[in-house]
């Protein structure tokens, strides 16, 4: 029996533009034509064009489906199975993002609610980038750290936040001061600085060891959005988030050689 591009385009729920192009890409040629020269869809026609639509909603490419329907024994399971494990990863990776959205819809509900005045005088230029926090969110879900971050940063109030960015503007001030006048990332004025920083850190968010400090660090190298949580960019310098990562590893690896004093001591 053959079937007009209409019925077939209504049996398959696919436009007839779309039948189009897929007889146009090679994938699926109707078998006839009628006396007028239009095209006919036979039984096995429908049979392939049900595997196409198969495969399409699965994700795969026509360059992709074209391989599979041209030996099906030995494409099919390979491609299947690969596509399998990029849905489960996906699937996961979807999840994370809304177990996101749902810690952002709470800390909206919960968290301290600033005009636009009480926010531009508590953080200044420093804005809080959704995409890089959402992105930070899913890097470090399995982090200890991260949890005890997000999870004391909820609890802070507006003074909390108010205190906190005022000592991150000191020390900004100083870092820039440092920075201008020409003093070495890994001398004695950069590494303390460093070390306020991380000190920062952990009085505000979570312990910071030296080598999450360097973690944090290459970050301001690897994503300007995390560098501009701690510089805004109207104050930032070209080599200034270098600097910073330099003067951290050079304070971690100072203290790994030797350095005495507890964090409390500093």
């Amino acid at each position: 029996m053959s079937y007009s591009v209409g019925q077939v385009s209504a049996f398959a729920k696919a436009t007839v533009r779309t039948l189009h192009h897929y007889d146009k890409a090679g994938l699926l040629s109707p078998s006839g034509r009628s006396h007028a020269g239009y095209r006919l869809y036979s039984d096995a026609d429908l049979v392939r064009l049900q595997q196409i639509l198969f495969y399409r909603e699965l994700g795969f490419s026509l360059d992709e489906i074209a391989v599979i329907l041209k030996d099906p024994q030995s494409n099919a399971l390979k491609h299947l199975q690969a596509r399998q494990r990029q849905l489960s990863e996906e699937t996961a990776r979807l999840q994370r993002l809304a177990e996101v959205a749902e810690r952002a819809i709470e800390v909206q509900q919960t968290g301290v609610s600033l005009t636009p005045q009480e926010r531009f005088e508590v953080f200044g230029e420093i804005t809080f980038d959704l995409s890089y926090a959402t992105d930070a969110e899913l890097k470090w879900a399995q982090s200890d750290g991260q949890r005890e971050a997000m999870a004391r940063a909820d609890a802070h109030t507006k003074e909390d936040w108010r205190q906190l960015m005022g000592e991150a503007a000191a020390w900004r001030a100083e870092l820039l001061a440092a920075f201008d006048e020409g003093e070495p990332s890994d001398g004695e004025r950069a590494m303390d600085l460093a070390e306020e920083y991380r000190l920062h850190i952990s009085r505000w968010f979570t312990a910071c060891p030296h080598d999450m400090h360097q973690r944090i660090a290459d970050d301001f190298i690897a994503d300007p959005r995390a560098f501009a949580l701690v510089v805004p960019p109207s104050q930032q310098r070209p080599g200034l988030a270098a600097y910073v990562r330099k003067a951290v590893h050079a304070n971690a690896a100072h203290h790994a050689g030797g350095r005495t004093g507890s964090d409390e001591d500093r």
